[in-house]
């Protein structure tokens, strides 16, 4: 019997290839992650051969981005935070700000209204937990005090891009209006500010009458199933509970009070981070997250044209200067600024720079939401390949340079 499966077909295909180019690119000693986005690219709509189902790879990716800000959630941390909170907090809130202000800079020599430079400022200006914390794991750096630093700075750009994603969509009006150039027409007339304001103030009202309820609720029942769920003994329950408490408050966020997906997902992973059985959550759901997040990447890479390396060559070529360069120097400045050692400064600036799937989800929102053109997606895809890819080479040549550091530190014999 035949059977139309566009959905099986879609999953297996995104799979399969991730696992082999994933392979591939840990056997060229590059992040998985390169390999899921060439996955995606493949089975893509811009590349020859078999194309997924271009309507239910978003949709997968929303149970990706909801399980990878569960995810976030789970390891969100105050105490590593308020441990390096005097560099961590104002370091990375004046390195988003200059890297966004580069993004408009870039942007308005695209002819882009300042709206769409704005998100794609904002877009470059975070750095991809994937990518930062497997480089930092390789080197035994994570407990190392320029680790914490990053970690701590890492925390301070998610919680900086979950505010952007509750406000983009209230503000989206606006920001969608700044695009229309003189020499355009629009159907809709921009809205006033006051309406603005007030869609601002409505989000930020859903949005703590959300916190509200995890905060007095949430914080005492999920816990509470849990502990009831391990009593039982049934593994197999734990991790649908983990699993159900993921999705079930991610869409009662967003069916109940209006906000995103992700930030309902990303609350219920902090709720559970701060009960007892938060480790033994983030292992039993650890499989199924990698799974989607995989499935994620995928359909981030099928909206990704190669061709745009070839017709857009200066754009490209500034974003990742943005990206590798200038977010960097930014980074370095900052740390020196505070009194930290050179060799401190180059592991945060190398380690930042980069950029991953905080990026990607802004990115699509943007489109979405008709903010940010086809143009400033495809750049920032474009920008996440290379500066990814670009990023074990700079970790690379900061061991070499510290190993000579070393080397020439040590006393001589006589």
């Amino acid at each position: 019997m035949h059977h139309a499966t566009p959905l099986i077909s879609t999953i297996v295909g995104g799979i399969v290839l991730a696992f082999i180019l994933g392979a591939i690119a840990s056997r060229l000693r590059l992040p998985p992650l390169i390999g899921y986005l060439c996955a995606g690219i493949v089975v893509g709509p811009h590349t020859p051969g078999y194309t997924a189902d271009q309507a239910l790879a978003p949709e997968l990716a929303e149970l990706g981005v909801i399980l990878l800000m569960f995810g976030v959630g789970l390891h969100f941390s105050i105490k590593d935070l308020m441990a390096v909170k005097r560099i961590a907090i104002p370091g990375a809130v004046v390195q988003i700000g200059i890297a966004t202000l580069m993004g408009m800079l870039v942007a308005w020599g695209f002819g882009w209204s300042w709206g769409q430079g704005l998100v794609y400022g904002l877009a470059l200006s975070v750095a991809s937990t994937v990518v930062l914390l497997k480089a930092l794991q390789e080197r035994d750096l994570v407990e190392s005090p320029q680790g914490r630093i990053a970690v701590g700075w890492l925390i301070v750009e998610d919680l900086a891009m979950v505010l952007a994603l509750v406000l983009l969509p209230a503000m989206a009006g606006l920001l969608a209006a700044s695009g229309v150039t003189s020499g355009e027409t629009s159907g809709e007339a921009a809205p006033a500010t006051g309406d603005v304001v007030l869609a601002i103030f409505a989000t930020l009202g859903k949005v703590a009458a959300f916190v509200a309820v995890m905060l007095v609720i949430g914080r005492r029942f999920i816990p509470w199933m849990l502990e009831r769920i391990v009593w039982t003994g049934n593994r197999e329950m734990f991790r649908l509970g983990v699993l159900a408490t993921a999705l079930g408050v991610a869409y009662g966020a967003y069916a109940l009070f209006g906000v995103s997906f992700a930030l309902g997902a990303f609350f219920a992973g902090m709720v559970l981070a701060e009960s007892e059985f938060s480790h033994r959550a983030a292992e039993e759901s650890l499989p199924l997250r990698d799974a989607f997040a995989v499935l994620f990447f995928v359909s981030v890479g099928m909206l990704f044209d190669p061709m745009v390396l070839v017709n857009d060559p200066w754009g490209v070529l500034a974003t990742v200067f943005i990206i590798v360069v200038g977010k960097s120097l930014a980074a370095l400045g900052i740390v020196r600024a505070f009194g930290h050692s050179g060799q401190t400064g180059m592991t945060i600036a190398v380690s930042l720079a980069q950029i991953g799937e905080f990026s990607f989800i802004l990115a699509s929102l943007g489109v979405y939401l008709k903010i940010l053109p086809e143009r400033g997606q495809a750049l920032i895809l474009a920008g996440a390949l290379l500066s990814i890819m670009l990023n074990p080479v700079l970790f690379h040549l900061l061991d070499l340079y510290t190993a000579r550091r070393n080397r020439s530190a040590d006393p001589q014999p006589a």
